[in-house]
Protein backbone atom coordinates (compact mmCIF):
# COMPACT_ATOMS: atom_id res chain seq x y z
CA UNK A 1 0.00 0.00 0.00
CA UNK A 2 2.96 2.11 0.75
CA UNK A 3 3.43 3.04 -2.82
CA UNK A 4 0.25 4.46 -2.98
CA UNK A 5 1.53 7.58 -1.17
CA UNK A 6 4.39 8.11 -4.13
CA UNK A 7 3.01 10.24 -6.82
CA UNK A 8 5.51 11.98 -9.09
CA UNK A 9 4.85 15.42 -10.00
CA UNK A 10 6.91 17.19 -12.94
CA UNK A 11 6.32 20.48 -13.40
CA UNK A 12 9.47 22.18 -14.92
CA UNK A 13 7.99 22.94 -18.44
CA UNK A 14 10.22 21.20 -21.27
CA UNK A 15 10.54 17.68 -19.65
CA UNK A 16 10.98 15.01 -21.54
CA UNK A 17 10.17 11.55 -19.17
CA UNK A 18 10.93 8.11 -20.45
CA UNK A 19 12.22 4.87 -19.85
CA UNK A 20 15.64 3.10 -18.98
CA UNK A 21 14.83 -0.40 -18.36
CA UNK A 22 12.74 -0.09 -14.90
CA UNK A 23 13.44 3.10 -14.21
CA UNK A 24 11.80 6.20 -14.90
CA UNK A 25 13.87 9.31 -16.27
CA UNK A 26 13.09 13.06 -16.26
CA UNK A 27 15.40 14.84 -18.77
CA UNK A 28 15.52 18.28 -19.22
CA UNK A 29 17.80 20.05 -21.93
CA UNK A 30 18.99 16.19 -22.63
CA UNK A 31 20.29 16.37 -18.95
CA UNK A 32 18.53 14.02 -16.60
CA UNK A 33 17.62 15.78 -13.67
CA UNK A 34 15.85 12.46 -12.16
CA UNK A 35 15.66 8.78 -11.80
CA UNK A 36 13.05 6.71 -9.99
CA UNK A 37 12.73 2.66 -9.97
CA UNK A 38 8.85 2.40 -11.50
CA UNK A 39 8.01 0.05 -8.43
CA UNK A 40 8.48 3.05 -6.42
CA UNK A 41 5.71 4.96 -8.20
CA UNK A 42 1.85 4.60 -7.94
CA UNK A 43 1.72 7.61 -10.37
CA UNK A 44 2.98 10.25 -12.55
CA UNK A 45 1.68 13.60 -13.30
CA UNK A 46 2.84 16.15 -15.61
CA UNK A 47 1.77 19.95 -15.51
CA UNK A 48 2.07 21.71 -18.92
CA UNK A 49 4.66 21.13 -21.39
CA UNK A 50 5.65 17.61 -20.15
CA UNK A 51 5.86 15.14 -22.43
CA UNK A 52 6.41 11.02 -21.75
CA UNK A 53 8.16 8.65 -24.81
CA UNK A 54 5.92 5.47 -25.77
CA UNK A 55 8.36 3.21 -24.17
CA UNK A 56 7.85 4.79 -20.79
CA UNK A 57 3.90 4.86 -21.36
CA UNK A 58 4.15 0.93 -22.09
CA UNK A 59 6.20 0.43 -18.69
CA UNK A 60 3.94 2.52 -16.62
CA UNK A 61 0.13 0.17 -18.15
CA UNK A 62 2.53 -2.99 -17.46
CA UNK A 63 3.17 -1.83 -13.59
CA UNK A 64 -0.36 0.10 -12.95
CA UNK A 65 1.12 3.14 -13.05
CA UNK A 66 -1.21 5.96 -14.20
CA UNK A 67 0.09 8.49 -16.22
CA UNK A 68 -1.28 11.55 -16.34
CA UNK A 69 -1.47 15.33 -17.67
CA UNK A 70 -2.83 18.68 -16.69
CA UNK A 71 -2.09 22.32 -18.32
CA UNK A 72 0.28 24.15 -16.31
CA UNK A 73 -2.61 25.43 -14.33
CA UNK A 74 -4.51 22.47 -13.33
CA UNK A 75 -6.96 21.40 -15.98
CA UNK A 76 -7.43 18.03 -16.77
CA UNK A 77 -6.48 16.86 -19.97
CA UNK A 78 -5.21 12.82 -20.07
CA UNK A 79 -5.06 10.16 -18.25
CA UNK A 80 -3.00 6.67 -19.61
CA UNK A 81 -3.83 3.71 -18.38
CA UNK A 82 -3.56 0.11 -18.42
CA UNK A 83 -5.72 -3.02 -18.55
CA UNK A 84 -8.96 -1.96 -16.57
CA UNK A 85 -8.94 -4.02 -13.57
CA UNK A 86 -11.56 -5.55 -11.30
CA UNK A 87 -14.20 -7.64 -11.76
CA UNK A 88 -16.98 -6.68 -13.87
CA UNK A 89 -19.74 -7.93 -11.51
CA UNK A 90 -18.76 -5.02 -9.46
CA UNK A 91 -18.96 -2.65 -12.11
CA UNK A 92 -22.28 -4.12 -13.65
CA UNK A 93 -23.72 -3.61 -9.52
CA UNK A 94 -22.20 -0.03 -9.48
CA UNK A 95 -23.94 0.71 -12.69
CA UNK A 96 -27.42 -0.81 -11.36
CA UNK A 97 -26.74 1.06 -8.14
CA UNK A 98 -26.72 4.49 -10.13
CA UNK A 99 -29.44 3.68 -12.48
CA UNK A 100 -31.98 3.08 -9.65
CA UNK A 101 -33.61 6.49 -7.95
CA UNK A 102 -33.89 4.68 -4.74
CA UNK A 103 -30.50 3.43 -3.95
CA UNK A 104 -28.33 6.14 -5.64
CA UNK A 105 -30.19 8.54 -3.39
CA UNK A 106 -29.69 6.54 -0.30
CA UNK A 107 -25.87 6.47 -1.02
CA UNK A 108 -25.67 10.24 -2.01
CA UNK A 109 -27.55 11.13 1.05
CA UNK A 110 -24.49 9.55 2.75
CA UNK A 111 -21.94 11.27 0.79
CA UNK A 112 -23.61 14.52 1.78
CA UNK A 113 -24.42 14.44 5.07
CA UNK A 114 -20.47 13.54 5.19
CA UNK A 115 -19.59 16.75 2.99
CA UNK A 116 -21.86 18.32 5.93
CA UNK A 117 -20.51 17.24 8.73
CA UNK A 118 -16.97 17.57 7.72
CA UNK A 119 -17.59 21.25 6.63
CA UNK A 120 -19.13 21.67 10.28
CA UNK A 121 -15.75 20.34 11.95
CA UNK A 122 -13.51 22.90 10.18
CA UNK A 123 -15.77 25.64 10.76
CA UNK A 124 -16.05 24.51 14.66
CA UNK A 125 -11.94 23.75 14.56
CA UNK A 126 -11.68 27.52 13.56
CA UNK A 127 -14.24 28.85 16.11
CA UNK A 128 -12.74 26.61 19.27
CA UNK A 129 -8.70 27.61 18.75
CA UNK A 130 -8.95 31.37 16.74
CA UNK A 131 -12.28 32.76 18.56
CA UNK A 132 -9.97 35.59 20.30
CA UNK A 133 -8.91 36.88 16.79
CA UNK A 134 -12.37 38.54 16.51
CA UNK A 135 -16.17 38.30 16.21
CA UNK A 136 -16.99 35.01 14.67
CA UNK A 137 -20.85 35.31 14.70
CA UNK A 138 -20.91 34.52 11.22
CA UNK A 139 -19.07 31.11 11.70
CA UNK A 140 -21.71 30.23 14.46
CA UNK A 141 -24.23 31.05 12.39
CA UNK A 142 -23.20 29.02 9.32
CA UNK A 143 -22.61 26.20 11.91
CA UNK A 144 -26.23 26.23 13.02
CA UNK A 145 -27.36 26.15 8.85
CA UNK A 146 -25.04 23.45 8.65
CA UNK A 147 -26.51 21.19 11.44
CA UNK A 148 -29.87 21.79 10.22
CA UNK A 149 -29.15 21.13 6.33
CA UNK A 150 -27.68 17.91 8.12
CA UNK A 151 -30.73 17.10 10.20
CA UNK A 152 -32.45 17.19 6.12
CA UNK A 153 -30.16 15.12 4.74
CA UNK A 154 -30.91 12.31 7.44
CA UNK A 155 -34.61 11.90 6.75
CA UNK A 156 -34.91 8.55 4.87
CA UNK A 157 -36.66 8.82 1.33
CA UNK A 158 -34.98 11.64 0.43
CA UNK A 159 -35.24 12.33 -3.35
CA UNK A 160 -31.78 12.87 -5.64
CA UNK A 161 -32.87 16.57 -6.85
CA UNK A 162 -33.49 17.27 -3.05
CA UNK A 163 -30.32 16.04 -1.85
CA UNK A 164 -28.41 18.50 -4.25
CA UNK A 165 -30.42 21.27 -3.75
CA UNK A 166 -29.20 20.76 -0.22
CA UNK A 167 -25.22 19.98 -1.16
CA UNK A 168 -25.58 23.24 -2.78
CA UNK A 169 -27.18 25.14 0.28
CA UNK A 170 -24.24 23.90 2.48
CA UNK A 171 -21.17 24.80 -0.18
CA UNK A 172 -22.65 27.90 -0.44
CA UNK A 173 -23.14 28.83 3.40
CA UNK A 174 -19.62 27.33 4.37
CA UNK A 175 -18.09 29.81 1.59
CA UNK A 176 -19.92 32.45 3.07
CA UNK A 177 -18.01 32.46 5.89
CA UNK A 178 -14.55 30.94 4.94
CA UNK A 179 -13.09 34.53 3.84
CA UNK A 180 -12.83 34.95 7.94
CA UNK A 181 -10.97 31.20 8.76
CA UNK A 182 -7.81 33.26 6.94
CA UNK A 183 -6.54 34.87 9.54
CA UNK A 184 -2.82 35.80 7.96
CA UNK A 185 -2.47 38.08 5.32
CA UNK A 186 -6.13 38.46 5.44
CA UNK A 187 -5.89 41.94 3.49
CA UNK A 188 -3.96 40.05 0.58
CA UNK A 189 -5.46 36.72 0.55
CA UNK A 190 -9.55 37.88 0.11
CA UNK A 191 -11.86 35.45 -0.61
CA UNK A 192 -15.60 36.80 -1.63
CA UNK A 193 -16.64 33.38 -2.77
CA UNK A 194 -16.13 30.65 -4.62
CA UNK A 195 -15.65 30.79 -8.37
CA UNK A 196 -13.44 29.15 -10.61
CA UNK A 197 -13.14 28.36 -14.27
CA UNK A 198 -10.76 30.93 -14.05
CA UNK A 199 -10.24 31.36 -10.34
CA UNK A 200 -10.44 35.27 -9.78
CA UNK A 201 -8.15 35.75 -6.85
CA UNK A 202 -5.37 33.88 -5.03
CA UNK A 203 -7.40 32.09 -2.48
CA UNK A 204 -9.38 30.31 -5.40
CA UNK A 205 -6.49 29.59 -7.13
CA UNK A 206 -5.37 27.88 -3.99
CA UNK A 207 -8.61 25.91 -3.43
CA UNK A 208 -9.03 24.46 -7.49
CA UNK A 209 -5.18 23.62 -7.60
CA UNK A 210 -5.87 21.41 -4.27
CA UNK A 211 -8.63 20.04 -5.71
CA UNK A 212 -7.46 19.19 -8.56
CA UNK A 213 -4.91 17.06 -6.91
CA UNK A 214 -7.17 15.17 -4.81
CA UNK A 215 -9.73 14.13 -7.43
CA UNK A 216 -6.47 12.98 -9.07
CA UNK A 217 -5.94 10.74 -6.29
CA UNK A 218 -9.51 9.58 -5.92
CA UNK A 219 -9.84 8.96 -9.60
CA UNK A 220 -6.62 6.30 -9.23
CA UNK A 221 -8.48 4.91 -5.87
CA UNK A 222 -11.08 4.14 -7.65
CA UNK A 223 -9.84 2.64 -10.43
CA UNK A 224 -7.22 0.51 -8.11
CA UNK A 225 -10.03 -1.27 -7.05
CA UNK A 226 -11.98 -2.18 -10.19
CA UNK A 227 -14.86 0.95 -9.89
CA UNK A 228 -16.06 3.13 -12.73
CA UNK A 229 -15.04 6.76 -11.34
CA UNK A 230 -17.18 8.23 -14.30
CA UNK A 231 -20.68 6.68 -13.01
CA UNK A 232 -21.59 7.99 -9.92
CA UNK A 233 -24.58 8.15 -8.12
CA UNK A 234 -24.93 12.47 -6.45
CA UNK A 235 -23.18 13.76 -9.55
CA UNK A 236 -24.99 13.45 -13.23
CA UNK A 237 -23.65 11.63 -15.62
CA UNK A 238 -21.54 14.03 -18.74
CA UNK A 239 -18.85 13.16 -21.35
CA UNK A 240 -15.57 12.95 -19.61
CA UNK A 241 -16.67 14.29 -16.30
CA UNK A 242 -15.54 11.86 -13.41
CA UNK A 243 -18.77 11.11 -11.77
CA UNK A 244 -17.76 9.04 -8.85
CA UNK A 245 -14.52 10.70 -8.09
CA UNK A 246 -16.57 13.72 -7.48
CA UNK A 247 -19.43 12.31 -5.05
CA UNK A 248 -15.99 10.55 -2.92
CA UNK A 249 -15.00 14.12 -2.68
CA UNK A 250 -17.59 15.97 -1.28
CA UNK A 251 -16.74 14.44 1.88
CA UNK A 252 -13.24 14.74 1.50
CA UNK A 253 -12.73 18.41 0.52
CA UNK A 254 -13.08 19.70 3.28
CA UNK A 255 -10.57 17.51 5.70
CA UNK A 256 -8.09 16.80 3.19
CA UNK A 257 -8.09 19.87 0.67
CA UNK A 258 -10.11 22.97 2.80
CA UNK A 259 -7.73 21.99 5.74
CA UNK A 260 -3.95 22.04 4.22
CA UNK A 261 -5.29 25.67 2.28
CA UNK A 262 -6.26 27.04 5.32
CA UNK A 263 -3.01 25.74 7.01
CA UNK A 264 -0.35 27.46 4.17
CA UNK A 265 -2.36 30.48 4.35
CA UNK A 266 -2.72 30.55 8.32
CA UNK A 267 0.79 29.61 8.54
CA UNK A 268 2.22 32.17 6.09
CA UNK A 269 3.96 30.21 4.02
CA UNK A 270 2.41 31.41 0.43
CA UNK A 271 3.56 35.03 -0.58
CA UNK A 272 1.04 37.00 -2.46
CA UNK A 273 2.75 37.68 -5.05
CA UNK A 274 3.59 34.01 -6.08
CA UNK A 275 0.06 34.43 -7.71
CA UNK A 276 -0.40 35.89 -10.72
CA UNK A 277 -3.62 37.70 -12.36
CA UNK A 278 -3.66 37.39 -16.24
CA UNK A 279 -5.46 39.94 -18.78
CA UNK A 280 -8.26 37.64 -18.91
CA UNK A 281 -8.43 38.32 -15.08
CA UNK A 282 -7.86 34.83 -14.17
CA UNK A 283 -5.56 34.12 -11.26
CA UNK A 284 -2.56 31.45 -11.33
CA UNK A 285 -0.11 30.29 -9.10
CA UNK A 286 3.56 30.99 -10.49
CA UNK A 287 6.25 27.71 -10.70
CA UNK A 288 7.85 28.42 -6.96
CA UNK A 289 4.35 28.10 -5.51
CA UNK A 290 2.90 25.54 -6.91
CA UNK A 291 6.22 23.48 -6.25
CA UNK A 292 5.61 24.37 -2.04
CA UNK A 293 1.79 23.43 -2.38
CA UNK A 294 2.30 19.92 -4.07
CA UNK A 295 5.52 19.59 -1.29
CA UNK A 296 3.02 20.73 1.18
CA UNK A 297 0.42 18.40 -0.17
CA UNK A 298 2.95 15.26 -0.41
CA UNK A 299 3.75 16.28 3.34
CA UNK A 300 0.12 16.36 4.52
CA UNK A 301 -0.60 12.91 3.12
CA UNK A 302 2.13 11.19 4.82
CA UNK A 303 0.93 12.14 8.17
CA UNK A 304 -1.01 9.81 9.73
CA UNK A 305 -4.19 9.43 11.78
CA UNK A 306 -6.59 7.06 13.18
CA UNK A 307 -9.45 6.03 10.53
CA UNK A 308 -13.20 6.55 12.03
CA UNK A 309 -14.41 3.62 10.65
CA UNK A 310 -11.42 1.20 10.55
CA UNK A 311 -10.13 2.21 14.32
CA UNK A 312 -6.75 2.28 12.73
CA UNK A 313 -4.17 4.29 12.17
CA UNK A 314 -3.00 5.20 8.62
CA UNK A 315 -1.22 7.24 6.53
CA UNK A 316 -3.47 10.21 5.41
CA UNK A 317 -2.85 9.67 1.66
CA UNK A 318 -3.78 6.56 1.84
CA UNK A 319 -7.73 8.23 3.06
CA UNK A 320 -8.98 7.68 -0.81
CA UNK A 321 -7.62 4.16 -1.17
CA UNK A 322 -9.30 3.11 1.74
CA UNK A 323 -12.62 4.95 1.08
CA UNK A 324 -12.63 3.26 -2.20
CA UNK A 325 -12.47 -0.04 -0.95
CA UNK A 326 -15.39 -0.03 1.27
CA UNK A 327 -17.34 1.85 -1.40
CA UNK A 328 -16.63 -1.71 -3.13
CA UNK A 329 -17.30 -3.12 0.03
CA UNK A 330 -20.77 -1.65 0.13
CA UNK A 331 -21.70 -2.33 -3.43
CA UNK A 332 -21.24 -5.80 -3.50
CA UNK A 333 -22.96 -6.57 -0.04
CA UNK A 334 -20.67 -7.32 2.37
CA UNK A 335 -21.43 -3.68 4.52
CA UNK A 336 -24.95 -3.04 5.36
CA UNK A 337 -24.01 0.50 4.38
CA UNK A 338 -20.93 3.01 3.17
CA UNK A 339 -18.86 4.36 5.79
CA UNK A 340 -18.14 7.99 4.57
CA UNK A 341 -15.60 9.49 6.22
CA UNK A 342 -15.83 11.74 8.26
CA UNK A 343 -12.75 13.87 10.97
CA UNK A 344 -13.70 15.66 13.63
Amino acid sequence: MKRLLNTLYVTTQGAWLTRERENVLVRVQQETRLRLPIHNLGSIVGFGQVSASSPLMSLCAERGVSLVFFTEYGRFLARVEGPVSGNVLLRRQQHRISDNPRQAAALAAVLVAAKIANSRFVLQRILRDRKKHGEMKRVESAIQHLASLLRQVRVEGVLLDSLRGYEGAAARAYFDVFDQLILNQHKTFRFDGRNRRPPLDPVNALLSFLYTLLRHDIASALEGVGLDPAMGFLHRDRPGRPALALDLMEELRAPLADRLALALLNRGQLRPEGFITTETGAVNMDDETRKAVLVAWQERKRETIRHPYLDETIEIGLIPHVQARLLAASLRGDLDAYPAFIWK
